[in-house]
């Protein structure tokens, strides 16, 4: 520990390797490298081609930092890799131009030591950064089962009396008993952001779950009538799980703008303008803790049926048309918050009577089918049954499995699904 990772014949660790530094230069960042090494942490520095070979060896990473700066990789090829180690529950921490945090320190001392990927008078701080890797190593390291090392070392900490022991257990279950309470009204009050109520109309029924893994999720919804003809609805999922996933949904609720008015007039924005302006809201916030989110916005015409959507890093919508097999709806976006000039693109396509739809997040996806290197994405037997069922039911189904699966509580994801069925 603490030097660099004995690698392959590839570049990929031989053995666990709690940092993975992803860039195209030689050499890490010395205040980096300084950091690494001061708390014994192994790392390897990779390109991202080497990376992308790791798939068989995925859990021998603990995190990875990305340095987008310094990659030669497109942002779309950027966007997958980080979508597929989020997919893997593998933190990543992404370092570029636009994340410009003031120096700070989460030590007990104040540290002026700090360093910038670009040649920009703010900077990223050392202890931010060092605060993330903690977090994600702390978080992968339960998960497998691996020894997380103290934050304090044990013969510094003092010895207590059990009179002691026993006081301080009984704070601390006045202290958890009370974070309970908090949030648990977080959670009450994350889901008043959600609809009160769904556009049902005699052309088009709605179903949708939102199934928290804990109080509060990473995951929202909406689904919005815009005009007496357009309905606008989306589903969104902040990285991670908890409390600041869950205050990174509610800025995407406020952020996401479907229309706007001028004068005695409004102008419905399409979708890919809807994703491009979250980006641009994200990127220009400069969010601390180096969060990113995805997310999928339909528009539909309930007059004509024409469907148009756009995605950001974010599962395809799945079309379910009267006797034939399921298929996903493709459309390019990169991740939100991530690159502040990614493009959106944005596709159209007609619905029929019987079709139904359904936008979910990524903790229904093992339900609805899984990717394939070979065969590309193939939809699990199961979810082919249900292709027959009304949205109702089919999402029903659905929740089902979800809470029926048996997993260790790591492994357990937000669940949402929105769905539409054309009657």
């Amino acid at each position: 520990m603490g030097k660099t990772a004995t690698l392959n014949s590839v570049g990929i660790p031989n053995t666990f390797t709690d940092v993975i530094y992803l860039t195209d230069k030689t050499e890490l960042p010395a205040e980096v490298k300084r950091l690494l090494r001061q708390k014994k942490l192994s790392f390897a520095l990779l390109p991202i081609d080497q990376l992308a070979m790791a798939r068989e060896r995925i859990d021998l990473i603990g995190t990875v930092v990305v340095d987008s700066q310094e990659l030669s990789a497109s942002q779309q090829r950027v966007g997958r890799l980080i979508e597929w180690l989020e997919n893997e529950n593998v933190g990543v921490i992404i370092l570029t131009d636009k994340i410009k945090l003031p120096v700070k320190s989460f030590s007990l001392t104040h540290s002026e030591k700090s360093f910038s990927m670009v040649s920009s008078v703010e900077s990223v701080s050392i202890d931010d950064l060092w605060f993330r890797i903690s977090l994600n190593l702390a978080y992968r390291k339960r998960g497998k089962g691996i020894m997380v090392k103290p934050a304090v070392p044990m013969h510094k900490k003092a010895k207590a009396s059990k009179n002691k022991l026993s006081e301080q257990l009984q704070a601390t279950e006045a202290l958890v008993d009370n974070l309970t309470e908090q949030l648990r009204m977080a959670g009450l009050v994350q889901r008043d952001f959600l609809p009160a109520q769904l556009p049902n109309c005699a052309e088009v029924q709605w179903a949708t779950v939102f199934l928290p893994a804990e109080w509060v999720s990473g995951d929202i919804f909406d689904v919005a009538r815009i005009d007496e003809q357009h309905i606008g609805f989306y589903v969104a999922d902040a990285v991670g799980h908890a409390m600041p996933a869950a205050l990174l949904t509610i800025f995407v609720k406020q952020a996401l703008v479907m229309r706007e008015t001028l004068q005695n007039n409004y102008r419905i924005f399409s979708p890919a303008d809807v994703m491009k302006n979250l980006n641009l809201r994200m990127s220009g916030q400069k969010l601390s803790g180096y969060q990113f989110a995805t997310c999928c916005y339909c528009l539909l015409n309930i007059k004509t049926l024409q469907l148009t959507f756009a995605r950001a890093g974010h599962p395809y919508p799945v079309l379910i048309r009267p006797g034939q097999m399921p298929e996903q709806l493709e459309v390019r976006g990169s991740l939100l918050g991530v690159f502040e000039h990614a493009e959106y693109v944005q596709s159209t396509t007609q619905l029929q009577r019987g079709d139904k739809l359904l936008l979910y997040s990524d903790g229904v996806e093992s339900f609805i089918g899984r990717f394939d290197d070979q065969a590309g994405f193939r939809f699990n037997e199961e979810f082919c049954d249900m292709k027959d069922l009304s949205i109702r039911e089919i999402t029903d189904k659905l929740t089902e499995l979800a809470l029926n699966r048996e997993c260790e509580p790591f492994d357990v994801d937000d669940i949402t699904i929105v769905g539409l069925e054309v009657l």
